[in-house]
């Protein structure tokens, strides 16, 4: 169970780091976008205010407080049950990653009002419209991670 929580916290740090030195610290919140290796990586502002590529978004002003909330108990039953089927490492990673990437949007849900996405990348004439975070990225590594370690790699 230490290895799931220290992969969580060390996520979210990695996040909350993340978004703060690009929001803040580069200002794309104003500038809006900066190419860093075009068209390969560019660090493009998007507010989401709905779960991944947009979906479920709403103009409510309680939509960010009911999907916090949302994150948080998700974050809350994926420890309970890497604890009651006490998960192997390599699942413990995976739910670490899931619950600090779900707690680090939770977070921007709180204090922004939407999930601060920035990363956007294209490559070969594809030109992707979509951002991401590195939430977003532990999120699904660790989803897939859940996937395929959860079943029969228990530890003792």
């Amino acid at each position: 169970m230490r290895l799931l929580l220290t992969t969580a916290f060390w996520t979210f740090v990695l996040d909350q780091a993340t978004k703060w030195l690009v929001v803040q610290y580069l200002n794309l919140k104003t500038i809006g976008e900066l190419d860093v290796f075009d068209p390969l990586l560019v660090f493009r502002m998007v507010w989401n205010k709905g779960v991944n590529f947009g979906l479920f978004a709403s103009a409510a002003e309680y939509m960010p407080y009911i999907l916090a909330v949302l994150s948080v108990a998700i974050s809350l039953w994926v420890l309970r049950w890497a604890h009651t089927d006490k998960f192997g490492r390599n699942a413990q990673i995976s739910a670490g990653l899931l619950i600090g990437g779900a707690l680090g949007n939770a977070i921007d849900r709180l204090v922004y009002g939407a999930v601060a996405d920035f990363i956007n990348m294209s490559c070969c004439g594809f030109s992707n419209p979509y951002a991401f975070n590195v939430a977003d990225i532990t999120i699904f590594v660790g989803a897939i991670g859940l996937v395929l370690f959860s079943g029969n790699n228990k530890q003792a």
